[in-house]
């Protein structure tokens, strides 16, 4: 399943939970504890930030925290070699990799650097895709034509609880981080 811009946005979203994690994430500092709860590195690209809100939602309701990086006090004014080292240095951090696979993000070379870092550190468990594309109606336009190497990765998936595993069984409604298949 590839989700579709705006498909979080009508999922409810505290603005102050939101606010909360922006200010969290302003604090972030890699050599101490984060949090009780798991920290998720969201690469994405900027372009992609309307987006963040019901995904950064999504996920702290599963209970992560956020790590964004335009969100980073401790970043430099301008991206210099600090900020790849300080990226690094929150990937290998974070307890999980997500990144959200949009048009936009896929052709940046930044999110492509920081999926090779997540895929170093966090390679197979604890990094996923979150695939994301425009409204369109032609299936086809889902493929990552030129990118298939996204196809290695785990992928996050909604089930509506009408699809079955391979034994019969109901998939119960929800997220999951689907294993790529030999398929």
């Amino acid at each position: 399943m590839i989700f579709e811009r705006g498909y979080f946005d009508n999922k409810v979203v505290n603005e102050s939970k939101i606010n909360d994690s922006y200010r969290t994430i302003r604090k972030f500092n890699s050599n101490t504890e984060y949090s009780n709860k798991p920290t998720v590195f969201l690469s994405h690209k900027h372009d992609d930030l309307n987006d963040l809100k019901g995904v950064i939602g999504l996920l702290e309701e599963y209970g992560a925290k956020i790590y964004i990086d335009s969100m980073d006090k401790n970043l430099p004014n301008e991206t210099t070699w600090e900020t790849a080292k300080r990226i690094k240095k929150v990937i290998k951090f974070s307890k999980k990799f997500i990144l959200l696979a949009t048009d936009k993000a896929i052709e940046s070379d930044w999110c492509n650097w920081e999926l090779g870092i997540g895929d170093t550190y966090k390679y197979i468990d604890n990094i996923a895709i979150l695939p994301m594309k425009e409204k369109v109606s032609n299936v086809s336009r889902y493929k990552y034509k030129g990118n298939e190497y996204l196809q290695i990765y785990p992928q996050i998936e909604f089930r509506d609880g009408t699809t079955k595993y391979k034994n019969g069984k109901i998939i119960l409604k929800g997220y999951y981080v689907r294993l790529p298949s030999n398929d």
